[in-house]
C-alpha cells in the first residue's frame, strides 16, 4: 500500500506498510520486491522541513513514542509531545530496518516463490538500510531530515544517512556507537551468531516449517546482554544471592542445582527475546551491524568522516564496555570542526543510552532548536 500523503492526520504510533520496489544491495544481492515497515508521529509541514527520523537498535523496533497505540515506546522518555524531540513540532518517523521481523522485508518473508526466504536472504548492510530509508524518505515527500538520530546500530544509521545523502541531512545525533564495528565488537557477536547457527533447529536457516532455533536464540541474547549492562551494576543488583528458593550449591547432579538470580536475570532476558524476535533476523541484523565501517570504500576514516555537512551530536555512555567512549571521542575527532562528546553518566552500561537519554536533554534541545 502506498503511504499517503503524511500532511494527512493520521494515527501516531501505528504500523504502517510502504512497498519500495526493488533493491540492489551492497555485496551483489538483490530483493526483487521490498516493503519498510514505518511509524510516525505529529504532521509533516508544508515545506517538510520539520522531519525527524530516529533509528532503533539491532532487536529495536520502529515504535518509538507510544503515540495512539496501547505501548510504550522503547524512547518514550525523549520522543513525544513537549519532550526534546517535540511531535507537536516535529514529523518523527521511525523505520524498521530491512532484514528484520517487524514488517520490513526479511527471512520469514515469502520469496518469488511463495517460500519464506530463510537461508535464502540475502546479506545486508548498514549501507543497504539506509538506502531502503532514503526510497521510502521520497515517497514521504522527505527531501531532508531536520535531523536524524540513533544509538548502538541505530547511530551506525544514522552516520550513514549523513555520509551517504550529506544533502539531505541537516542534523545528525549519534549516541553510544562508533564509525566501525571494532574487533572485540565482531567477537562478541561472533559468539552469538555460533549459538544460533549451532542450534540444532536452525537448519541453516530453513526453519519456518518446525520449530525455532529458541535456545541458540537465547544464548545469544545472554551473551548480548552482557555486553549490554557493566559489572558494577550486576554486583550491586544481584551479587551472590540465590533466586527465590532455589539453592545454587549442594545438588549432588549439577544440571539440577539452582540458580544464581545473576543466573534468571540471563534466563529472563533470552525468554523476552526469543518470544519476539526471529533468529534469522537476529543473524542478518548482527552481521549487518558487524560489516559497519564508515571507511569502507572512502580512503581514510578521517576522509569519509572530514567529508560530512551536516552538524554532529555525539554522545556516550561513561560505563559502556560494548561501544566504550573512546571510540565516540575517534568518531567525533574525525568529524568537521570541533565536535564535543556529550557523555551519559551511569552505572548500567550500554543500555544507558535508552533508560537515561533524558540526561542529555539540555544538550539536544540546543542540538534541534538552537541553531
Amino acid at each position: 500500500m502506498h503511504p499517503g500523503n503524511p500532511c494527512v492526520p493520521s494515527q501516531d504510533g501505528l504500523l504502517r506498510v510502504a512497498p519500495i520496489g526493488p533493491l540492489a544491495l551492497e555485496t551483489g544481492g538483490r530483493l526483487p520486491e521490498a516493503q519498510l515497515a514505518f511509524e510516525t508521529w505529529g504532521r509533516l509541514n508544508a515545506d517538510a522541513s520539520n522531519a525527524v527520523l530516529v533509528q532503533h537498535a539491532l532487536t529495536g523496533s520502529s515504535h518509538v513514542a507510544r503515540g495512539d497505540s496501547q505501548e510504550d515506546g522503547w524512547w518514550d522518555s525523549l520522543v513525544g509531545p513537549g519532550r526534546t524531540v517535540d511531535t507537536d513540532r516535529f514529523f518523527v518517523v521511525s523505520i524498521n530496518m530491512v532484514g528484520g521481523c517487524y514488517g520490513s522485508t526479511g527471512p520469514a518473508s515469502l520469496a518469488p516463490d511463495g517460500a519464506p526466504w530463510g537461508s535464502r536472504f540475502p546479506f545486508i548492510t548498514i549501507r543497504d538500510s539506509v538506502r531502503a530509508e532514503a526510497l521510502l524518505a521520497d515517497l514521504l515527500g522527505i527531501d531532508r531530515w531536520h535531523s536524524v538520530l540513533g544509538g548502538s546500530m541505530g547511530g551506525a544509521r544514522a552516520l550513514e544517512w549523513a555520509l551517504m545523502y550529506p544533502e539531505r541531512v541537516a542534523r545528525c545525533a549519534v549516541v553510544a556507537s562508533t564509525a566501525a564495528s571494532s574487533a572485540e565488537q565482531i567477537a562478541f557477536a561472533q559468539a552469538q551468531l555460533q549459538a544460533i547457527r549451532l542450534d540444532p533447529a536452525y537448519r541453516g536457516g530453513d526453519y519456518y516449517d518446525g520449530p525455532h532455533p529458541e535456545a541458540g536464540l537465547g544464548i545469544a541474547r545472554r551473551i548480548a546482554h552482557i555486553t549490554y549492562r557493566s559489572e558494577p551494576e550486576f554486583e550491586a543488583r544481584f551479587a551472590r544471592a540465590e533466586q527465590d528458593a532455589e539453592q545454587p550449591l549442594g545438588a549432588v547432579v549439577p544440571a539440577l542445582r539452582g540458580r544464581y538470580q545473576m543466573e534468571s536475570y540471563l534466563d529472563h532476558q533470552a525468554e523476552k527475546l526469543v518470544d519476539r524476535f526471529d533468529a534469522n533476523s537476529y543473524v542478518i541484523l548482527t552481521e549487518a551491524l558487524m560489516s559497519h565501517d564508515a571507511a569502507r570504500g572512502r580512503g581514510s576514516l578521517d576522509a569519509a568522516l572530514g567529508s560530512a555537512s551536516a552538524e554532529f551530536f555525539i554522545a556516550a555512555v561513561d560505563s559502556d564496555r560494548l561501544y566504550v567512549p573512546g571510540q565516540s571521542h575517534r568518531l567525533a575527532a574525525g568529524l568537521p570542526g570541533d565536535v564535543p562528546v556529550h557523555m551519559i553518566s551511569s552505572p548500567v552500561g550500554h543500555d544507558a543510552f535508552l533508560t537515561q537519554i533524558h540526561q542529555l536533554d539540555p544538550q539536544l534541545h540546543s542540538a534541534f532548536y538552537g541553531r
